[in-house]
């Protein structure tokens, strides 16, 4: 009996040793984090947006305080904020130097002065933001009707609304020649959508290979689309052209976001878990988990810096969460530790 014992013991031990070689091969790689900006601050996050032609860094920060922060993406030194705005996004247009923000009214504001040009009242509930310089568009995105409005950047003029995508909207990719790509949460589709005419002209489905999908990006040159999703926790990937599934390859807990390097042909997928997924992509069929870097809990959203290929991500620290959650709600988390929210720019 005792020698079973040991047998047992020296399989179990083998096994464990076995997973903690699995895991370091999975962390090893050539992406870390370079460096951790501890900014503070109080309020919500959600996603962030690298102006890598002005070298600045936009985080919205949302609650009582709401307010865009802005950071200089070489140094991550404080550049300014823009105050009692309330929102979950924001982004630029290099032409115009106006930028925009995805909340309720949407603030118009000019990207070198930061004061806000005016307010854009909108209907939904704004949440992702997408600029498409094709036709320098800005596309605010909602969950209720109308899932997207349509803002043109010269003048800050809505120029239409898609009513209904099929589902609710997450992320948004163009190709830069009118066709833009929109993954639909709740439903596990791609929405194909004509810039020139604002019409759906067809929706990918993903055939249960993916579902809860919160990340998009696109390899324009090869016509390839990742889908980041959440359940299954995977990356689908698939043809732009036609929407046929290629492959899937696993990704962390909790995917918000993706993007896509053309320089080195890697895709990203940030998880709340603290992770963040490379996928290589070796040729149009071949695809692989390059690496999955830890990055910290919560840092769920990521943004490319296309002038030094670093990425920008940002997380905080929570405290336990509540004991007596209000009913009808899940245990959630607790409340955000003082001064704990940081930047994190990961490179090779």
């Amino acid at each position: 009996m005792r020698r079973l014992h040991l047998v047992v013991l020296a399989l179990v031990v083998g096994t464990a040793m076995l997973a903690s070689i699995g895991l370091a091969q999975q962390a090893a790689g050539p992406y870390k984090v370079i460096k951790t900006a501890k900014v503070g601050g109080d309020g919500g996050f959600d996603y962030v947006w690298a102006d890598s032609a002005a070298r600045r860094l936009y985080v919205p920060r949302s609650g009582p305080t709401g307010r865009i922060t802005v950071f200089d993406l070489d140094s991550l030194a404080p550049a300014g904020e823009i105050p009692n705005v309330n929102a979950h996004g924001a982004v630029v247009d290099p032409k115009t130097n106006h930028g925009f923000t995805t909340s309720k009214p949407i603030a118009m504001f000019d990207s070198k002065t930061l004061a806000v040009i005016k307010t854009i009242e909108v209907q939904g509930n704004p949440d992702g933001i997408f600029f498409d310089a094709f036709n320098q568009r800005v596309y605010d995105l909602s969950h209720a009707m109308p899932h997207v409005t349509v803002i043109d950047t010269k003048d800050g003029s809505i120029v239409g609304t898609i009513p209904d995508l099929g589902g609710q909207p997450e992320q948004t990719v163009s190709d830069g020649k009118g066709h833009l790509y929109i993954d639909l949460e709740d439903t596990g589709k791609i929405a194909v959508v004509d810039a020139k005419t604002l019409t759906v002209t067809t929706t990918y489905d993903l055939a249960g290979k993916g579902g809860t999908c919160a990340g998009l990006a696109l390899d324009n040159k090869n016509h390839i689309l990742f889908a980041a999703c959440r359940n299954p926790q995977v990356m689908v990937i698939l043809s732009a052209e036609d929407g046929k599934i290629i492959t899937t390859l696993p990704l962390g807990m909790g995917t918000d976001g993706a993007v896509f390097n053309p320089a080195t042909m890697e895709a990203f997928s940030s998880q709340g878990d603290g992770t963040m997924t490379v996928i290589k992509e070796n040729s149009p069929t071949s695809f692989v988990v390059e690496q999955n870097v830890e990055t910290a809990a919560s840092a769920k959203t990521l943004t490319l810096d296309s002038k030094t290929n670093h990425l920008y991500l940002i997380a905080a620290e929570f405290g336990p969460a509540p004991t007596n959650p209000p009913p009808g709600k899940g245990p959630g988390r607790g409340p955000m530790v003082a001064g704990s929210f940081s930047i994190l720019e990961v490179a090779k």
